[in-house]
């Protein structure tokens, strides 16, 4: 007589096959690193929006007959009046693009950049305008107004960092973006109107592996800098 069997696994073989998915799901987890995907997520954002307002700010400076990088008021290195009479600015202030009173705890190395010779004082603070942050008519983080060129804007607003806090004294490991900006020209042969733009990376894909930050042609190795001017901003200390 044969003796009848039925189908199935034993509890043995089921805690083993468990056991073997257990550790290929924890295994899976450590090799993707989800964290680390998200912050390379962030950083490829930070790029892309930088490089953004760069084109934007390009094309402002080109189209617009009376341009200003910060509408005319009191930013920039130097301020200009619509009507092109340059002076040198000499309480010029860092913006910030988080929505909210930023302050500067200890005064950073001053930003000299090389083809002025110009240089911020050693007091520097955010420039803020809590509910328009993000605007493009002058009253934003970046305070350029772009919806005064006549063919248009190239973005529609200004973006922040993805993480984008200061807590509460700003520090060089914030996550948050970056404006300082010259308008007149300081001497004869100098350029006018130049900008820089910052951000601080957080993935080891974008600050070991490939780090874009000591790369970016910048005098600052811990923010990745864009612009057309890559030495404004202070080269060191907390901003």
């Amino acid at each position: 007589m044969k003796k009848s069997r039925q189908d199935g696994f034993t509890l043995l073989e089921l805690l083993i096959v468990i056991a073997i998915i257990a550790i290929l799901s924890i295994a899976l987890i450590f090799m993707l690193n989800p964290a680390e995907t998200l912050k390379k997520a962030r950083d490829a954002q930070r790029i892309s929006d930088l490089k953004s307002v760069q084109t934007a700010l390009g094309i402002m400076l080109t189209a617009s007959s009376t341009p200003s990088l910060d509408n005319f008021g009191t930013v920039c290195l130097t301020s200009t009046t619509p009507a092109g009479v340059t002076t040198a600015n000499t309480s010029a202030k860092i913006a910030y693009s988080y929505d909210g009173t930023v302050t500067v705890g200890a005064a950073p190395t001053p930003g000299v950049d090389a083809a002025t010779g110009s240089a911020f004082a050693t007091t520097l603070w955010g420039r803020t305008t809590p509910g328009t942050v993000s605007k493009v008519d002058g009253t934003g983080w970046i305070p350029v107004n772009l919806k005064a060129l006549t063919g248009g804007t190239s973005i529609s607003n200004f973006p922040v960092d993805p993480v984008n806090t200061v807590s509460p004294t700003v520090a060089a490991t914030d996550l948050v973006y970056r404006y300082a900006c010259q308008n007149g020209s300081i001497g004869a042969g100098k350029p006018a109107y130049t900008f820089e733009i910052d951000a601080v990376l957080e993935s080891n894909a974008y600050t070991v592996d490939d780090n874009k930050m000591a790369k970016d042609g910048g005098d600052n190795s811990a923010m990745f800098e864009t612009g057309n001017s890559l030495n404004l901003l202070p080269a060191s200390g907390a901003f």
